[in-house]
């Protein structure tokens, strides 16, 4: 199971966002993506945020109840942003989200730029295929 990397199980192509642009927009990408969130990314493709289904909802009712709709990205955006390394093995990734409990993970270069997305459902995938592997060898 070591062996397992992240690199062969992440998203190559998720959505991503640019902190200048609209919630609105977010959202939807979000919703057209099916993704629980990812990466906010500058000009050169590094990873300066992360924004999540759970931030825009919390944003969404405050607009609803405020009237307001102009939001950008860069004011709901968590700046923190816990990622892996496409060399990381898939066990590790997966006690790492017992513990930190993201649902995604941005995959970054050894210089912070975006590679893609690791999500629980990747993770899971891949130990589920490395288990029913080993089923069939015995």
């Amino acid at each position: 199971m070591e062996s397992l990397k992240v690199s062969h199980y992440m998203n190559r192509r998720p959505v991503t966002f640019t902190t200048e642009m609209p919630v609105a927009e977010a959202v939807e990408r979000l919703l057209t993506g099916t993704q629980s969130g990812s990466a906010v990314l500058d000009s050169r493709r590094k990873v300066v945020g992360f924004l999540s289904e759970q931030d825009c909802i919390e944003r969404m009712i405050t607009s609803s109840y405020y009237r307001e709709q102009v939001a950008r990205v860069k004011d709901i955006m968590r700046t923190e942003v816990l990622s892996v390394k496409e060399y990381d093995s898939i066990l590790e990734v997966a006690q790492r989200i017992l513990k930190e409990k993201p649902k995604v993970y941005p995959v970054v270069d050894d210089d912070g730029y975006f590679l893609g997305t690791i999500s629980r459902a990747d993770v899971l995938y891949a130990i589920d295929i490395q288990l029913r592997d080993g089923y069939k060898r015995t």
